[in-house]
């Protein structure tokens, strides 16, 4: 019945400057509601983001209710963080991994990991761009995509 993820909604404070920010990343405005919420297009008719404008951008981040991760992939990723520092966005250490380049989180014994780095918006809401990647080695400890790739033979 569930096909995917149609909508998600962060709190933003300034819903002009946030929209910008939204269409940095590549998302394509759709509309208004008044001056209270936007919708933006993660893929066209497909799924998007609403931002609403609040003064409850101030609660504290979980990444319950405030995190959006958005599927890019292996080779977006790969420049993810050159791409993310030339429109001026600031990638940002997660797990303990310095946003240096994507590192990854393993699924032992299923055969794939997640590939990830994070970043935030004006708002400090906490996104990231992620990606599955293949796991043949079976590796279990979290590290650097770099090495992922080596030890797991990836390497082109």
């Amino acid at each position: 019945m569930i096909k995917g993820l149609y909508e998600a909604h962060l709190p933003v404070s300034d819903l002009n400057k946030s929209i910008e920010f939204y269409e940095g990343l590549g998302l394509k405005f759709d509309h208004k509601v008044e001056d209270r919420l936007a919708f933006l297009w993660i893929v066209k008719d497909q799924s998007w983001v609403g931002l609403w404008k609040t003064d409850k951008v101030e609660v504290e981040y979980h990444p319950s209710i405030r995190h959006i991760a958005f599927e890019v992939s292996l080779d977006g990723l790969k420049n993810s963080v050159n791409w993310l520092t030339n429109k001026g966005y600031k990638p940002r250490k997660a797990f303990g991994f310095e946003p240096t380049e994507p590192f990854v989180m393993p699924n032992p014994n299923e055969g794939f990991g997640h590939a990830k780095i994070h970043f935030n918006d004006p708002d400090g809401n906490s996104l990231e761009f992620i990606c599955k990647i293949g796991n043949p080695n079976n590796l279990t400890e979290k590290m650097y995509l770099s090495e992922w790739e080596k030890l797991n033979g990836l390497t082109k």
